[in-house]
């Protein structure tokens, strides 16, 4: 289950609206063993894709760096469909290499409102996650 604050789910979806049509992408980072997403960091889609995100190789360097020097650790990846359901795509999975982050995905597709699901995808096998919005910081 994944427990976040109603203002990072607010910024996520704030985040893909704003790239569309492109995807959007971030991560929340959270203290290390914790499973607490406290941070928001939205990250540039390097991609700058409708169909697939990739994190800039040196902000991703520097953010993991950041995280080291703070203890934290990647609670939350996100990321937007632009054109299809908030559900991990094949590339999605294959990419997938953070065990324990909750992996969030939201849709930005005609139709779509405010579809915001979360997941957890370890060795290639995706199971969707009940989402428990928290009202305050």
């Amino acid at each position: 289950m994944l427990s976040i604050r109603r203002d990072h789910v607010d910024a996520i979806l704030a985040h893909a609206r704003r790239d569309h049509p492109d995807e959007a992408c971030g991560v929340i980072a959270g203290p290390a063993g914790s499973d607490r997403p406290e941070r928001f960091i939205p990250m540039l889609n390097a991609a700058r894709s409708p169909t697939f995100y990739e994190f800039d190789s040196m902000d991703l360097l520097r953010l993991y760096r950041e995280m080291d020097d703070n203890d934290e650790e990647p609670v939350v990846i996100y990321h937007s469909h632009t054109a299809t359901e908030a559900y991990p795509s094949r590339t999605d999975i294959s990419y997938a290499n953070e065990p324990g982050a909750h992996y969030v995905l939201v849709s930005t597709r005609d139709g779509a409102d405010d579809e915001f699901r979360s997941f957890r995808i370890v060795d290639g096998e995706v199971t969707e996650e009940e989402v428990v919005v928290l009202d305050g910081e």
